[in-house]
């Protein structure tokens, strides 16, 4: 990831009448991404009867509020005695993180994109799954579709662009990579980045209690493995079996 921020504060984005977007920079960044995450914390601490809810971004905080309990200016206000508690952008990595080694299948059907990563990435596609499966990524956050992960960052060989269109549907499971980043899914979605490859563990099933298996923070790496061994854990999968163990990172 980027090196730490510089920002001397963070800033205040208005989202309608009752709602606030808090930024604490501009890019992929440890320590933007640890600022996120302790001022949620932080927020959550409170049982302020304003804020109807808050969710964590890459480098971004969202706080709903009820106008009528606390107008526009005092939310600000309440908000800003907060900010001014410290420097968030010295924030550490929060409590409680776990790390995912997580099975993985690459190419083929279940990595369409993966010979087009390969070449964008100017590696070989061999070259590619290595790289990619041993690099240790956060996740930044939870968003988009339920359990769906942003995770990053990967090298700047991975600084790779968006597709140009959507895929109407990838399954469950599919990852995919643009931007240094990779994200995976828990269900059928639409996609516009590449896929290099499919992963038998589902971070979102309403079987499971909780049903959302990583928190952001959690970090990521992925076990390649063969489409037949990609099979067994899938079926493993579908009879709500556990296939991974996290592991507590101190």
């Amino acid at each position: 990831m980027a090196s730490p921020e510089t920002e001397s504060s963070p800033l205040f984005r208005p989202a309608g009448d009752s709602a606030v977007i808090i930024e604490f920079g501009n890019r992929l960044s440890e320590s933007i991404s640890n600022a996120v995450l302790a001022f949620d914390a932080r927020l959550r601490s409170f049982s302020f009867p304003e804020i109807v809810e808050t969710a964590p971004a890459i480098r971004s905080v969202f706080v709903r509020f009820d106008p009528l309990i606390s107008p526009p200016a005092a939310m600000r206000d309440k908000l800003g005695e907060l900010l001014a508690e410290r420097n968030w952008l010295e924030a550490p990595p929060p409590d409680n993180r776990r790390l995912w080694r997580l099975p993985a299948h690459y190419g083929g059907e279940a990595g369409p994109d993966l010979a087009e990563v390969a070449d964008l990435t100017g590696m070989s596609e061999d070259g590619s799954i290595q790289d990619h499966a041993s690099t240790r990524q956060r996740v930044l956050m939870l968003g988009f579709a339920p359990g769906f992960a942003y995770l990053g960052g990967l090298s700047k060989a991975w600084a790779i662009p968006r597709l140009s269109y959507v895929k109407p549907k990838v399954p469950p499971g599919s990852i995919s990579v643009a931007v240094r980043q990779t994200t995976f899914s828990a269900t059928t979605i639409p996609t516009g980045w590449r896929t290099i490859a499919r992963t038998p563990f589902l971070s979102f099933d309403l079987k499971n209690d909780p049903p959302f298996l990583l928190e952001p923070g959690d970090e990521i790496t992925f076990d390649p493995v063969s489409e037949a061994d990609f099979a067994k854990l899938a079926a493993k999968t579908a009879e709500g079996l556990p296939i991974v163990q996290p592991e507590a990172i101190t």
